[in-house]
Order: C-alpha cells, then sequence, then structure tokens
C-alpha cells in the first residue's frame, strides 16, 4: 500500500516537472500499484451569455479535445520521465468548466475466485443488464461499493498507514516498504506513455 508521505513527494514530483503553463492547477494525482492519474484544471472556453447547455456542452469537450492533442508532446516527455523513476504508467486527465475527461487510463485484470453464489451474483446482474460479461459485473459492484463506502474506505486507509508506520520502525526496514519509486511489484509497467490518442 502506498502512505500518505509517498503520495505528498508523488504529488511534489509531479507539481515540480510540470511546465507552469499547462494545467491553471494540479487538481489530483492518484497512485496504485499499476498507474499514476494526473488530472489537472484547464479554463474553460469562452461563451457568451445565454448560451443553450448543448452549446456549453459542445464547447467544452471541444476545449478539451484542443488541449489533449497541443499538449501530447510535453504530456508524453513528463510520463516517460514518471514511468522511468516511478515505474507506473501515467494516464491524464482534466477538469474543464466542471466537467471532468480522462485522456487514457489503464484498466488492469484482476484474478479471482467466487463461489456459486457469488458467482450467481454477477449472473443476476448480467441478466438485468449491468454488465454484458461476469468482468463487467465485478467491475460494477466495486464501483457500488466504492460509492457508498467512501468514509469507510478512507478509515481503512488510514489504519493501513499507521500499521505500514509501525513497521517501518521495526527491524529489516530496508527489506520492506511499498515505495512509488520502486515497487517490483507493480507488474510490467516498462515502455512508453499511455497516452495514444
Amino acid at each position: 500500500m502506498i502512505t500518505q508521505e509517498q503520495r505528498e513527494k508523488l504529488r511534489g514530483w509531479f507539481t515540480g516537472r510540470l511546465p507552469d503553463d499547462l494545467f491553471e492547477a494540479l487538481v489530483e494525482v492518484t497512485v496504485d500499484r499499476e498507474e499514476i492519474t494526473v488530472i489537472g484544471r484547464i479554463p474553460g472556453p469562452r461563451l457568451t451569455e445565454g448560451v443553450s447547455a448543448a452549446e456549453r456542452e459542445a464547447a467544452v469537450q471541444g476545449r478539451i479535445q484542443e488541449f489533449r492533442e497541443r499538449t501530447r508532446e510535453e504530456r508524453v516527455e513528463v510520463a516517460r520521465e514518471a514511468e522511468h523513476t516511478f515505474r507506473r504508467k501515467v494516464s491524464w486527465g482534466v477538469e474543464c468548466d466542471g466537467e471532468r475527461a480522462l485522456f487514457t487510463h489503464v484498466a488492469a485484470p484482476v484474478m479471482t475466485r467466487l463461489r456459486q453464489p457469488e458467482r450467481q451474483v454477477l449472473d443476476t446482474l448480467i441478466a438485468g443488464g449491468v454488465g454484458r460479461s461476469r468482468s463487467d459485473a465485478l467491475a460494477w459492484c466495486v464501483r457500488l461499493v466504492q460509492r457508498h463506502t467512501d468514509d469507510w474506505l478512507a478509515d481503512l486507509r488510514e489504519s493501513l498507514e499507521h500499521v505500514q508506520r509501525v513497521r517501518a520502525q521495526g527491524p529489516d526496514t530496508e527489506e520492506a516498504g511499498d515505495s512509488p519509486s520502486g515497487d517490483s511489484s507493480a507488474g510490467d509497467s516498462s515502455g512508453g506513455s499511455t497516452e495514444s490518442g
């Protein structure tokens, strides 16, 4: 697990490394074993007063697409450095006029074993049109839990960080730890940026 201090160091690296004029503000940097997601705020389009919702939505989408194309080379360069340093893929996204858009992101496979009653839940969700497959249905379940248990998950993460700090004070601390800069269990994350188009 990644500690709060490691997250702060990672955010600091991106704050220092990103070109000053790339984002209005760095909104969020999130990390797990496979991926770092960087989300920045960009200025909204200049709209005349009283425009329709459809025009506003199209203008925001156009601004996001313009930013994506114009900054691709800069973002790829930063992503390559970060991927080399932290051994994780880098994904990008923006907030523009209250809308959030992710350009690229890693969809990491997660293997699990389920007993028949659990498989039946997934099959019921498929029959109900929630997902096309057990994998889709399971991803829907995870998103549902995430949406309704944010406070509980935050408490759990805080408890795990406390456990990690206590472990770090014990013997053999050189061998233990989950650092964003050298997690060997991060999977195959060498290579280029996830930004492909």
